[in-house]
């Protein structure tokens, strides 16, 4: 199913109809505007709807040193991906009693920060976006048995590359890093992501 900015809203007010909490995971390559469509998901919900993104999940930047990969940060193995699983969990079990603390993270300091979003339990669309919702090997594979659905997020590649590199450079890297960053880190990851895209359930074209 090929779903359009124009339509998602009346999709999901008739999907959360029913009054049960929903888990919606966003996925796609970096730069198609996961973000971007989970923050106007928020707003058009803004009393039912929280975001809780992945990437509250990547590990930080001294244990990234440690294991030697901070030069491929934001690849599959650069993320606590049996947290971001045991999270879902914890969403899909909430009890009335209890607030679900997430992390967040802020690329002004390019780490995450614990406790950061908090999930109250009357919270009935909870939206997840982030790069690795469809893998299915490691714990990658627990995640996408804890969604009701998921949507792969598709834009024109061009227009993604530039938001990459103009992502990149409001962030401190040079023009020319930026572009080498997204060439020799994003890409790889875009190219490992578009290849999942055939377990979502909706391909969103921006």
């Amino acid at each position: 199913m090929l779903m359009t900015e124009d339509r998602y809203i009346d999709h999901l007010r008739d999907w959360i109809a029913d009054g049960k909490r929903r888990i919606l995971g966003l996925t796609g390559a970096p730069g198609a505007g996961k973000s971007t469509l989970a923050q106007a998901i928020v707003e058009a919900f803004p009393d039912r709807a929280v975001v809780v993104p992945m990437d509250g999940y990547h590990l930080a930047n001294v244990e990234l040193a440690r294991l030697g990969r901070a030069s491929r940060k934001g690849a599959e193995d650069t993320f606590d991906s049996a947290g971001f699983v045991a999270l879902l969990r914890r969403l899909r079990e909430q009890r009335d009693d209890e607030i679900v603390y997430a992390p967040a993270f802020r690329r002004e300091i390019e780490e995450p920060i614990a406790n950061a979003i908090p999930v109250l339990p009357e919270a009935q669309l909870i939206v997840t976006e982030g790069n690795y919702l469809l893998l299915d090997h490691g714990h990658w594979k627990h995640v996408r048995p804890l969604l009701d659905s998921v949507w792969y997020v598709d834009v024109d590649p061009a227009l993604r590359m530039q938001r990459l590199i103009k992502r990149h450079v409001e962030f401190g890297r040079s023009e020319q890093a930026a572009k080498d960053w997204v060439a020799s880190t994003d890409e790889p990851n875009a190219i490992q992501i578009d290849a999942t895209r055939s377990r979502a359930d909706i391909q969103f074209r921006w």
